[in-house]
């Protein structure tokens, strides 16, 4: 590499590095709840090799009962070691990864194309990606696996010249398995299709392939125990189509309402019909330019709102990057297909939220890629032009595109923390630091899960001791439709106070003598309670109400 690429490429890293760590405290507005429990079970690995459930090193995390994947907690050891257990804490992690993300992105596409500037464009796009730094701003699991996947892709390229290279490959491939679930069915998937793609290269390489077989039967062989106990599927039956309670009463409706005669109706509208239509759709809701250019994922911590996952200019890009591949038969460019085509499997049999933008996020290096393959063709076609053609041709790309990004950057940092407040689970941090501050005045400590997981935000924000947590005799849980809450531990109770029997009333009556701190949502406590203190979420609206009964 030429010294300019070089210093390109640091820049466009450091570019990558500054649009993810901006703030990053601060925006999201909020650490969210899967944040708290990533950050809290790596501050109790940390501090006592044991996990919030006393469970020693695990390789999956119990968590709320949906079993998170291990990678990315402990991950997260590190750097809550050196910063705390805190936002920085939490999401440092992430940053680093997310920006050496685009690093390896330029030596995936290098590898590819053998061409310095289309890697050095990928790198670029993926750096200043809204998709990409959406999702390396906070702990996701699914950024993660991407830097796997992309880790894992640049070292199989590389096998094409040199098979021990394949045998490196299925390290992170086998590591991606373990860091998100998306990951746990396109990687087996993938490396299957490339076999049978490769079958006479693999042929020739008999040895790599079987020592790389072998490390990856290693790596997945440890998970074998939860998936036949059922804790590897448990995230994926709170989101499966085939577990939507609605599903056989949908079915039923539409054979009451076919018109078709005799068995049709049940040969029309059964399990397999039905699953399969769905699988189709929500499949191809993720290629519609309403989620890559113009809405994108309508959950909003996936996503700012008001815009695509891709910016505008890139779709002509793009197009032309997807024929060239296509028409051209570049390198590789079977691998860079099956990997588009498969990064979208997984997300295609759940049920909620779709498009989603989480889920397929291991799909977005490809966009850059093809992206800009599309602009260095347009750069080699423009070339014998005129200079006037050329100015006028890259002004108004660069015009469009640096519009964009400033609404982009406007819309993330000014209007979508203060409009989505609430779904980042803002106020929680708040009014952990008003118990903190207070709750030596009181003997309980009540305080509504209306929002959820609230005993997390309390363990995390009080910096609780986890030895003292996982031997707590006052610990109560109780697991419902899949999942696990934990009533109460130590001084704290978190009931829902519009449940029957759990109200203001209610609670107060049960307690008689004793000095109660409650944190409620508004409309919680009676007309005339005098309330302590009120927090807000970052539109003003109320969030937390704290009131006390002596």
């Amino acid at each position: 590499m030429k010294k300019l690429s070089i210093l390109l490429l640091g820049l466009i890293v450091l570019l990558a590095f500054g649009l993810r760590f901006y703030r990053v405290t601060e925006n999201p507005p909020s650490l969210n709840w899967d944040e708290v429990s990533i950050g809290y079970n790596a501050y109790s690995i940390l501090k006592t090799g044991k996990d919030e459930w006393g469970v020693s090193f695990p390789i999956q995390f119990k968590s709320y009962g949906e079993y998170k994947l291990p990678a990315q907690i402990y991950a997260s050891i590190p750097s809550i070691a050196v910063f705390g257990l805190n936002e920085l804490g939490v999401r440092i992690t992430p940053v680093v990864y997310g920006s050496l993300t685009v690093l390896l992105v330029f030596f995936l596409s290098r590898a590819i194309f053998q061409n310095i500037a289309i890697s050095l464009l990928s790198a670029f796009l993926l750096a200043v990606s809204p998709w990409h730094i959406q999702l390396t701003r906070a702990s996701f699991e699914s950024s993660f696996a991407t830097f796997w996947i992309v880790l894992a892709m640049w070292f199989f390229v590389k096998g094409f010249k040199d098979s021990r290279w394949w045998i490196a490959s299925i390290i992170p491939f086998a590591i991606s398995v373990h860091t998100y679930n998306t990951t746990r069915v396109f990687t087996p998937l993938f490396l299957l299709a490339m076999l049978v793609i490769y079958r006479r290269t693999a042929l020739r390489f008999k040895k790599a392939i079987a020592v790389s077989l072998v490390l990856l039967a290693a790596f997945i062989l440890p998970l074998a125990p939860y998936y036949l106990s059922g804790q590897g599927n448990s995230r994926y039956k709170l989101v499966s189509i085939t577990d939507d309670p609605g599903l056989i009463p949908r079915i039923d409706q539409d054979r009451g309402n076919s018109h078709l005669p005799g068995p049709l109706p049940r040969l029309v509208h059964n399990r397999v019909t039905y699953v399969s239509f769905y699988i189709a759709e929500n499949y191809l809701a993720h290629f519609t330019p309403g989620f890559l250019f113009i809405s994108g994922a309508p959950h909003t911590q996936h996503n700012v709102q008001g815009m695509g996952e891709l910016y505008w200019f890139q779709a002509p890009f793009l197009l032309l990057g997807l024929y060239l591949l296509l028409k051209k038969r570049s390198p590789f460019w079977q691998v860079l297909i099956t990997w588009l085509l498969l990064a979208f499997v997984p997300v295609s049999t759940t049920n909620d939220s779709i498009p989603n933008a989480l889920r397929p996020l291991i799909a977005v290096p490809i966009y850059q890629i093809l992206t800009a393959l599309g602009l260095y063709q347009t750069y080699l076609w423009l070339k014998n032009k005129s200079l006037a053609v050329q100015f006028s041709v890259w002004a108004l790309v660069f015009i469009i595109a640096g519009v964009q990004f400033v609404m982009y950057l406007n819309n993330y940092y000014n209007i979508y923390p203060v409009k989505y407040s609430r779904d980042w689970q803002y106020g929680y941090k708040q009014a952990v630091s008003y118990i903190q501050d207070n709750q030596d005045k009181y003997d309980e400590i009540v305080f509504t899960r209306y929002y959820g997981e609230p005993h997390m935000f309390t363990l995390f924000f009080l910096k609780y001791s986890p030895l003292k947590y996982q031997n707590d005799p006052n610990l109560v849980r109780f697991e419902s439709s899949n999942w696990v809450w934990v009533l109460r531990f130590g001084k704290y109770y978190f009931p829902d106070l519009g449940d029957p029997g759990t109200h203001f009333a209610d609670i107060v009556s049960q307690n008689p003598g004793k000095k109660l701190l409650f944190i409620g949502k508004p409309g919680d406590f009676p007309s005339g309670q005098p309330i302590l203190k009120k927090i807000n979420f970052l539109n003003g609206k109320d969030a937390f109400d704290i009131t006390e009964v002596k």
